[in-house]
């Protein structure tokens, strides 16, 4: 099982980023996927979540109307959509499958907000 996430950047105040995270090694459609976030001296935290077949989503109250998870289960990718974005949103973004009582996850992707 493999996550790999990309996207990350420096953008500025109010500017938008789209994150990227491809899996492989598992039937990418059986499975919930989610973005977890963790920022300096933070505990890691859950983001936004998307069932598998892409019915459903959650999210933190912190990003709920800026920010929107969705996939592409043809491409084995899930994505995280960041509007509107503020310096409280600079973190490693990583993103997660829990798979058979076990948790994976990707390397992370830094994504910095900074004018």
């Amino acid at each position: 099982v493999q996550l790999v996430e990309s996207g990350g950047g420096l953008v500025q105040p109010g500017g938008s980023l789209r994150l990227s995270c491809v899996v492989f090694g598992f039937t990418f459609s059986n499975y919930a996927m989610r973005w977890y976030r963790q920022a300096p001296g933070k505990e890691r935290e859950l983001v936004a979540l998307i069932t598998s077949a892409g019915g459903s989503t959650e999210y933190a109250d912190s990003v709920k109307g800026r920010f929107t998870i969705s996939r592409d289960n043809a491409k084995n990718t899930v994505y995280l959509q960041m509007n509107s974005l503020k310096p409280e949103d600079t973190a490693v973004y990583y993103c997660n499958v829990k798979r058979w009582g076990r948790d994976y996850w990707g390397q992370g992707t830094q994504v910095t907000v900074s004018s």
